[in-house]
């Protein structure tokens, strides 16, 4: 009984909060899977991979959707703990694997990740949906990315184009979707929630959920690996067409398209589904 109230609670958290802490919810063997994954992907860099605009002197790469890693993160997703934790989430036996996005700053000091929502950039819509953030380094609470609980119930608002002059700057523009509010400029008006962690904890949240922060000062690493996720009440969301906002390239042209690339055409509301999304 006690299992199954703990059990309860978290999912009663991620539907009604959007995001819910997970302390070290990884075993070792999984987070050196997870880890031999996020150093893959930084040996073999994707169409998009680039050095996001900074304006502190550090080191802002990212890269994601890369085709291949469907393949080469087999053994990590075939770790059981993803499959429990999200069927227990989404309440469902189907959990597909979406695609991952790596993350590393180092060098000088890196600017705060703007407030954002991830669901601007996804085609993709439903409750069933899910980041998982990994961090192979402890992150203190002052440092550590932070979320609007429950936003992801509210407002879909245009993407951040990461310009470091302005973080609420429109990806899109306008009147399709609404412009970021400046929250920095606003937290006291903002319920943000956000945890310190060491490797093997997992935050998850909604794409929709409103997120941000995460800045590291000089001479600090910090490496994250997101795994993203959905469930049988995904369907396809149309976007407004525009390049997500990757900068200085470095991937590698690839051949190979990435099922997430072929579900931005495909028709509205219609489930959301590729032969090539692994199923958990």
């Amino acid at each position: 009984m006690g299992d199954f109230m703990i059990e309860a609670e978290l999912q009663r958290k991620f539907r009604e909060d959007g995001v819910v802490y997970l302390p070290q919810a990884l075993s070792a063997a999984t987070l050196s899977l997870a880890l031999t994954a996020y150093d893959w992907s930084l040996a073999h860099p994707g169409p998009g991979a680039g050095l996001l605009p900074d304006d502190g002197g550090g080191e802002f790469y990212q890269d994601l959707a890369n085709p291949e890693a469907l393949v080469a993160y087999a053994p990590l997703l075939a770790c059981v703990e993803f499959k429990q934790i999200l069927q227990n989430l989404f309440q469902h036996p189907q959990v597909w694997f979406m695609y991952e996005q790596v993350f590393t700053k180092r060098g000088g000091r890196t600017r705060r990740t703007p407030w954002h929502q991830d669901a601007s950039y996804l085609p993709v819509a439903g409750e069933d949906l899910a980041v998982m953030w990994i961090s192979f380094d402890p992150v203190d609470y002052d440092h550590a990315l932070e979320f609007v609980p429950g936003s992801h119930r509210g407002v879909l608002y245009d993407g951040a184009s990461f310009d470091p002059a302005d973080d609420t700057a429109p990806l899109y523009g306008g009147d399709l979707m609404p412009r970021l509010p400046d929250i920095q400029a606003q937290r006291d008006q903002w319920p943000i929630v956000s945890w310190a962690t060491v490797p093997g904890d997992v935050v998850i949240f909604h794409p929709g959920v409103l997120h941000g922060g995460a800045q590291t000062a000089p001479n600090q690493v910090r490496r994250t690996l997101s795994l993203r996720f959905f469930g049988a009440d995904a369907i396809v969301a149309h976007r407004p067409s525009r390049r997500q906002p990757v900068a200085r390239g470095e991937g590698t042209p690839q051949k190979a398209q990435h099922p997430l690339t072929r579900m931005r055409s495909a028709p509205e509301g219609e489930p959301f589904r590729d032969p090539e999304f692994p199923l958990l």
